[in-house]
């Protein structure tokens, strides 16, 4: 099965928003935004805005006739600022002009008055004043203060994380046209085409069936486009429907950084305990996530810190409470992994704390403690086809772990300006939407008389390869040639109430739909045809083949008055979850992996080079075997980039500093690990996962934790008086600071 995608990407011909075809009488809009972190607006002085060339209106939050509201889960935040600004880069006004130029030109002549404040930037100090976005939740299993009271060991410490910039190639945008009565069609570069739709219908003040949106593809999303797209789509939707001309809204890649949430900064402080035999009898954490001035996504991607926050192993004695902290930085969203990244980088460094305190390799704390089938997570949910020895196992016999790490001790002895560092990453992650409800999908499918296809689905092509899975599903189910398939663009009008394409859940779901839809097409035909069957194309009748084409039969069953069209829906069975309990059913099933990293570090100037990534990985039954192994390539350098050079930094004021990409650092093929290796684990897929395949969406990227823990190994070679500090990004900057750090 090839990409369905690749030659359209490679020769330009693949259509994303800013190449759709403009329409006479487009009106270009631009954001006025605030300067200030926090304060009061004193005064709007526009005039010389609105009087600019060019210019047709301009927008503040009076012109909105529903809703002054977008935000999804809490009702927390303003499309426009009204009396006061909470974030820099908050949007206060709109201007539609003519050109893109006239419209930037005019949003740089206005003078907005605004009193500062001093900026709440620190999740810690948000939590002593108060500042919760929701009230905190605790996840717990057994009884902590006993396993404490029977723990050989105990240890406490403290580990953060980052933020971290999506950076998709393709920046936020939307494309509003106004149509007859009353209906606008929003072409919007979103994950969630109904979260669109949903918010716009709010803000417009006016049904939800007067609003279509449609995605034909995104270049790119990392979970930045699931809610954070809905924005600038009703502000152009907002314009056109007032203006009745059509408008386009596409922002500037600096002004994208500057005005957009990241992945979540964390701190957090634990407690692990262990026995003689490093067992882990507790463990105990505080996370405080930085949520940014408004709730976003922030609750949800909480909630899977909580569920993550034990990664691939089973503690008996658990306590784990999540705060979600009201700050004065742009709302924090989803980034893939949507928390459980945060979650395991706590349990990964207080067993590295653990190990080298007890002068242990961490290996041996993490194999002692992997999760076995009939083991319980926290949150209630019992272990099953639990791959997470064998995915160790597979690592360590494929790649012969005991060999590489002979290897780097011999060449640690042998060196002294270099240093080698080895560190294994195991990984369990849950798929589903945690949110039980979201756990849902439809497809609609049309055979035409010719036997040509068309497929349409919920699922948004973003780079991840959906569309070519959702041709593979429609060909292996029918038995026809993907040739003969064409995938519609994702549209609220022929697909209604869809969940977005997150949670690495967007093939399982949509691919069910239509395999549930083509297995209904295919019995009705059956029916009609005499209990035919279909082999490729070709037509059997009671274990024969027949003259009959593919084609022939769908050309007769359209004169014979048979429905050619399906629609169907599929609800992820046996999932469920309680909050006021905090137990449940939550994942239709877990994604097991272990990576082995090496690294070398140039002690003389801080920087390192990732030898290796080899890694185990629990695939199931790959429907696209090429775009799994792409999303665990891409997925692993994201997480190396997060861990390592990534560092997304505010001043004092809160104005972002990293705000281009000269000043933003993400990996680049120089700092791609020089070999990366994946080896399937030889085990069948669960039956929630679509044919067998298991997701592969977000998973990946937790390999990438282990590049900062080798780093840290070969800065302790170096260094023997190194303390551990458990901050992440680990930059060049930090490892020349660490390698020299004197006890």
């Amino acid at each position: 099965m090839k990409n369905v995608d690749a030659a359209g990407h490679v020769t330009g011909k693949s259509l994303y928003l800013d190449d759709l075809p403009v329409i006479e009488r487009t009106l270009h809009a631009a954001v006025i935004d605030s300067p200030c972190a926090r304060g009061k607006i004193t005064a709007l002085h526009l005039d010389e805005s609105r009087a600019a060339p060019g210019v047709v209106a301009l927008l503040t939050c009076r012109d909105i006739p529903g809703e002054n509201e977008v935000g999804g889960i809490v009702h927390d935040e303003p499309l426009f600022a009204v009396d006061e600004v909470d974030f820099c880069g908050q949007p206060i006004a709109l201007v539609v002009a003519e050109t893109e130029a006239q419209a930037r030109h005019a949003c740089s002549l206005a003078k907005i008055g605004i009193a500062p404040e001093t900026p709440l930037l620190d999740p810690r100090e948000a939590i002593q004043k108060g500042e919760l976005i929701v009230p905190p939740r605790t996840f717990e299993l057994g009884d902590t203060q006993a396993g404490f009271s029977s723990s050989t060991h105990i240890f406490e410490g403290v580990a953060e994380t980052g933020g971290q910039e999506h950076l998709y190639i393709e920046t936020q945008g939307a494309y509003a046209v106004p149509m007859e009565s009353g209906h606008i069609r929003i072409s919007s570069s979103t994950q969630g085409p109904t979260a669109v739709q949903r918010t716009a219908a709010r803000v417009l003040g006016v049904p939800m069936h007067l609003i279509e949106v449609d995605v034909t593809r995104l270049g790119g999303g990392f979970g930045g486009k699931e809610d954070q797209a809905s924005h600038w789509a009703v502000m152009a939707a907002l314009a056109a429907r007032k203006l009745r001309r059509p408008v386009k809204l596409v922002l500037h890649r600096m002004d994208d950084m500057r005005m957009t949430g990241k992945r979540h900064p964390y701190t957090s402080d634990f407690k692990i305990g262990l026995d003689e035999n490093y067992k882990i009898t507790a463990f105990e954490a505080d996370y405080y996530q930085n949520a940014g001035a408004a709730a976003d996504l922030s609750p949800a991607v909480l909630e899977r810190t909580l569920f993550h926050a034990t990664n691939s192993y089973y503690i008996p004695n658990f306590r784990a409470t999540a705060y979600s902290c009201r700050t004065n930085l742009p709302p924090n969203t989803a980034f893939r992994g949507f928390g459980g990244p945060q979650g395991m980088f706590v349990i990964e460094a207080a067993i590295a704390k653990a190990a080298i305190a007890l002068g242990v390799p961490a290996a041996t704390i993490q194999e002692a403690n992997l999760i076995n089938n009939g083991d319980e997570f926290p949150y209630g949910q019992i272990a099953k086809q639990a791959n997470a020895r064998r995915a160790w196992k597979t690592a360590d016999t494929v790649y012969c772990a005991e060999k590489i790490e002979a290897e780097i001790s011999r060449y640690n002895e042998a060196h002294t300006t270099t240093k080698k560092g080895f560190a294994r990453m195991p990984v369990c992650f849950g798929i589903s939407f945690t949110k039980t409800p979201m756990n849902q999908a439809r497809a609609l499918v049309h055979i035409y008389q010719d036997g040509s296809v068309g497929v349409s689905t919920g699922a948004v092509e973003m780079g991840q390869g959906v569309n070519t899975k959702m041709v593979a599903v429609a060909a292996q189910t029918l038995s026809i040639n993907p040739g003969r398939i064409k995938l519609e663009t994702t549209n609220t009008t022929r697909v209604a109430n869809t969940s977005p394409s997150a949670a690495s859940a967007t093939a399982d779901l949509n691919g069910k739909a239509l395999e549930k839809a083509c297995i209904a097409l295919k019995n009705r035909l059956a029916k009609e045809f005499d209990g035919i069957e279909i082999r490729n194309e070709e037509i059997w009748l009671n274990g024969k083949k027949t003259s009959q084409t593919w084609q022939e039969m769908i050309e007769t069953a359209y004169l014979n008055r048979v429905s050619l069209s399906e629609s169907a829906h599929y609800a992820t069975p046996l999932i469920h979850y309680d909050k006021t309990k905090e137990k449940g059913h939550p994942f239709a099933y877990h994604v097991y992996g272990t990576a082995l990293v090496t690294v070398t570090v140039d002690c003389v100037r801080g920087s390192y080079e990732f030898d290796s990534v080899k890694i185990a990985h629990d695939f199931g039954d790959p429907l696209c075997d090429q775009i799994d192994r792409g999303q665990i390539e891409g997925g692993l350098v994201q997480g190396l980039g997060w861990m390592t050079m990534e560092e997304v930094l505010y001043n004092p004021e809160g104005k972002l500093l990293s705000n281009a990409l000269s000043t933003y650092k993400i990996p680049d093929i120089y700092s791609a690990p020089k070999t990366i290796e994946i080896t399937p684990l030889e085990v069948s897929g669960p039956k929630p996962a679509i044919k067998k395949s298991k997701a592969v969406g977000e998973p990946p990227l937790m390999y990438g934790l282990g590049g900062f823990f080798a780093i840290q190994n070969a800065i302790r070679a170096f260094n023997p008086d190194y303390t551990p500090q458990f901050t992440a990004p680990m930059t060049p900057e930090r490892v020349l600071l660490a390698l020299y750090e004197k006890e």
